[in-house]
């Protein structure tokens, strides 16, 4: 696997963490959240952006970052969540608890993006960070291996939507699914493509 080069300055300010988060755009499930600090007498070789990684790297990728990171922690916000508040403030929502989970507090976040949610040390925004911020990339491995094997799960107990394979995406299978069964208990119902079908 060629080694990603991340072109991030060291921040020079203690413990970074990177905050990244899977799971905006699909239709069902949570959207989960992690955040990450690396240590840096033990870098991790292989890391980059989650969606430019093959599942089986992901996987071994993971096991290395849970083993090896100086803390590491998962954040979420439910279907509920999402629909009472709408899918920006459900992912802050979502970014905060993974911060707050943290082991030990880091003095800066590096959140994947182009906003901070409030965090209780400085934070800083990354426009598609998950491929400059190793802390980063870390952050959504872990939250993308998370969301993906729950979706595996939730394909059992909604079997014929096809969730294990689309996660949960707007694909034309996951649409075509709905129109013939309808809405599940874990779909957000405040997004237009369930919304329509419920005739809300």
């Amino acid at each position: 696997m060629k080694q990603h080069h991340f072109d991030w300055p060291d921040s020079g300010v203690g413990l970074t963490a990177g905050v990244d988060e899977v799971g905006r755009g699909p239709l069902c499930g949570p959207v989960v959240a992690a955040a990450v600090i690396l240590d840096p007498a033990r870098p991790i070789a292989g890391l980059n952006d989650s969606k430019k990684l093959t599942v089986r790297q992901r996987e071994a990728l993971f096991e290395v970052i849970c083993d090896q990171a100086l803390a590491w922690s998962l954040g979420r916000a439910e279907v509920a969540e999402i629909d009472q508040l709408n899918i920006l403030h459900a992912t802050m929502l979502a970014m905060q608890r993974a911060v707050a989970g943290l082991s030990v507090l880091p003095d800066l976040a590096y959140i994947d993006g182009n906003r901070c949610p409030k965090l209780p040390c400085r934070a800083e925004a990354v426009v598609k960070g998950d491929s400059k911020v190793p802390e980063i990339a870390a952050a959504s491995i872990i939250a993308k291996v998370t969301r993906d094997r729950e979706m595996v799960v939730v394909d059992r107990q909604w079997p014929g939507y096809g969730i294990a394979g689309h996660k949960g995406y707007p694909t034309a299978a996951h649409m075509a699914a709905l129109k013939r069964l309808g809405p599940t208990p874990i779909h957000r119902r405040s997004f237009k493509p369930v919304r329509l079908l419920l005739g809300d």
